[in-house]
């Protein structure tokens, strides 16, 4: 940012300070049958690493404890691996697949598809999940 003077303003970056947390050590993780969520915060945000086994169903296994009859927390996220289902409330499917970045909004259904754990990273959402 350039003052009227031409010179650099640097207030902003004084201000801010290196933080480094590892998905190795979260700062909390929350344990579901075929899951968990693993949980750091960084940068005044949570971040969380969601780790979903084959045959896992948020409907079948999240739900319980959401008290929702659909996925009420909004998700953007990175897919790091596996393929994902999902299912909008007004009852459109797709895939996802690792490499894909996807911005889901609330009111939705996933499961795993095939053999291969599903990871994805999200940085939104992700703070309220599988709370009790």
């Amino acid at each position: 940012m350039t003052t009227t003077q031409g010179t650099q303003d640097t207030t902003h970056v004084a201000e801010q300070r290196k933080e480094q947390k590892s998905f190795a050590q979260p700062d909390e993780t929350r344990s579901f049958e075929k899951g968990r969520v693993d949980l750091v915060s960084v940068g005044g945000a949570e971040i969380g690493r969601l780790t979903l086994e084959p045959g896992w169903r948020w409907s079948d296994h999240v739900k319980p404890i959401a008290g929702t009859e659909l996925c009420e927390a909004p998700h953007f996220q990175y897919q790091v691996s596996g393929t994902l289902g999902v299912r909008m409330a007004d009852g459109v499917e797709f895939v996802c697949h690792a490499g894909d970045v996807l911005s889901l909004p609330v009111g939705h259904d996933a499961w795993v598809v095939g053999d291969e754990p599903v990871v994805v990273v999200d940085w939104f959402g992700a703070s309220e999940y599988a709370k009790r």
